[in-house]
């Protein structure tokens, strides 16, 4: 997460407009040049995964339980799962990843577009994506019952959670079922879930799930165990009609289904990297360096203003241990905004390696080269490495590939946070004018001589409110806990829980007010925007 403001575009009338206005303002592509269309119109029609598993070119694993785990409005699937046993009782973890790399080869049309786009772009109501769609969402995609091309990493781990093997393989899969996070949520806490469109499901299928679960959670605590940070702060997601309206704001879960995917794909992306790196063939690595001492300080000072106490966070165990520590904390949200501030930024390096957040010697991106080019080159690489072709790339070429897969990730962030943000301020706003203003929970996260800052969990934004809103007696700041008080009437501190409702919206100065809720009555001092006024600027 980037917590860097984000700019308003200028924006329509009508909140129909604002994902239009948004591509055009972060010079995202419309459409595909038809030379790309046609091209990938042309491979997509003359692939036999079959043909090439019988010539024994690839590893064929159609037979084996394979499954997919997805949200539930997933198009495309570009990583599935297995997990077997050797004979010596150690568990052989398979990480199956759609073989773009079969379909765009170097040079082409299509590598030249993906290149461009770098990434794939979800918006609220639309995804950008980095590949046509007769790849992203046909031949490329892993759906359940298709003959498809893969690339398969096998990583053996002992009962502690050690891994002590990999292998890899250009393969052919078949997938046997396609869940959703909730299907496998249900499945992990003992459940049953039946299989899509009156199919059955395979024999041991939900006892497979669940043995991928209990590893991924031994692989999640052994990172914790060795300072990888586990910051979770709620992702929101903007909900819409069919006509494209926004209906509300949810916030998207994080259970143990998603955890169990993302310890999967970051053991394979560690597996892949430390192949290659450590037999010196030099990757697009995934690069995340230590923040500076100077940031850490900074961020002991803040925690100490909202009165929490912090060991020796130099030492990455220990700051993995504080994170833990502050999960129940009413001020969770404010403190991992702040954490993330210290941070340096994730981004792609060709001379570098290492992930401090994951607490990763070896790491790159290689589980979604369906959306994102820095893997696609990864697979590339891998591919000519496991085939003695070595593998290596000009140290020119790579750097490229690192500098522009970082600019253009940067665009999709940006892009990504500032629609929703609109959306967020639409949803305030269209309360305001309908005078249909709803309730919420929030925590006070920093006071100030002019009033208090406030977090609004359910929505993920926050807002002021104002001293005058407080209370109708003085209100002093006090320095030395940075609190609020009035006489009479209480006082008002970090960390300290309130129930708000929004006051103004400010799309210029991207600034919300909010107004206490006292005893069950709102209070009566709302401000609504003036009618007429231009909002966007």
């Amino acid at each position: 997460m980037d917590d860097r403001q984000v700019i308003f575009p200028s924006l329509g009338k009508t909140p129909r407009d604002d994902t239009a206005a948004v591509m055009k303002f972060y010079k995202l592509p419309k459409s595909f040049p038809p030379s790309v269309l046609a091209e990938a119109q042309a491979v997509a029609g003359r692939v036999s995964p079959s043909a090439d598993a019988k010539g024994g070119r690839r590893l064929d694993l159609r037979k084996k339980f394979i499954f997919t785990c997805d949200p539930e409005t997933a198009r495309d699937y570009d990583d599935a799962l297995s997990l077997e046993t050797d004979r010596r009782g150690n568990r052989v973890l398979g990480v199956h990843i759609a073989d773009v790399s079969y379909y765009v080869k170097p040079g082409s049309a299509l590598d030249r577009e993906a290149y461009r786009r770098g990434t794939s772009v979800y918006l609220c109501d639309r995804v950008v994506p980095m590949l046509p769609e007769e790849l992203s969402n046909g031949v490329c995609s892993l759906v359940p019952g298709e003959d498809r091309f893969a690339f398969s990493v096998f990583m053996t781990f002992d009962r502690n959670g050690v891994m002590i093997g990999r292998k890899f393989a250009k393969s052919v899969i078949r997938s046997k079922a396609r869940f959703t996070y909730e299907e496998v949520m249900k499945i992990i806490s003992g459940g049953r879930v039946s299989a899509r469109g009156g199919a059955k499901m395979p024999r041991g299928a939900e006892k497979t799930v669940r043995a991928i679960s209990a590893l991924a959670q031994q692989l999640r605590s052994k990172r914790f165990a060795l300072g990888a940070l586990d910051i979770d702060i709620p992702e929101a997601e903007v909900l819409l009609d069919d006509a494209g309206e926004m209906t509300g704001i949810t916030t998207r879960p994080y259970d143990e289904s998603h955890q169990m995917v993302e310890e999967c794909m970051v053991a394979a992306n560690e597996a892949v990297a430390k192949e290659l790196w450590t037999n010196g063939v030099k990757i697009v690595a995934r690069l995340h360096e230590p923040p500076d001492p100077e940031k850490l300080q900074m961020l002991r000072a803040e925690l100490r203003g909202l009165g929490v106490k912090v060991g020796n966070i130099e030492n990455p165990k220990v700051f993995a241990q504080f994170m833990q520590s502050i999960k129940s904390n009413p001020l969770y949200p404010t403190i991992a905004v702040m954490v993330l501030r210290s941070m340096k930024r994730a981004v792609y390096d060709a001379s570098a390696i290492g992930h401090f957040g994951l607490a990763k010697r070896y790491y790159a991106h290689f589980t979604s080269p369906i959306r994102r080019y820095p893997d696609l080159t990864l697979h590339r690489q891998l591919e000519a490495y496991i085939d003695k072709r070595g593998g290596r790339v000009p140290p020119r070429l790579l750097a490229t590939w690192a500098e522009q897969s970082t600019a253009r990730e940067e665009v999709a962030a940006e892009a990504e946070r500032a629609l929703v943000e609109i959306k967020k301020f639409r949803l305030l706003e269209e309360q305001l004018s309908s005078r249909q203003v709803l309730d919420y929970d929030a925590v006070i996260s920093k006071c100030q001589p002019f009033g208090c800052f406030v977090e609004i969990p359910e929505l993920a934004v926050s807002g002021l409110v104002h001293i005058s809103l407080l209370s109708n007696r003085y209100v002093r700041f006090n320095e030395s806990d940075q609190s609020l008080s009035a006489p009479g009437c209480g006082s008002w501190r970090p960390g300290m829980r309130m129930r708000v409702h929004v006051a103004r919206v400010d799309f210029r100065e991207r600034k919300i007010d909010f107004v206490p809720v006292a005893d069950g009555r709102r209070d009566s001092k709302i401000k609504t925007s003036r009618k007429g006024k231009k909002q966007w600027s």
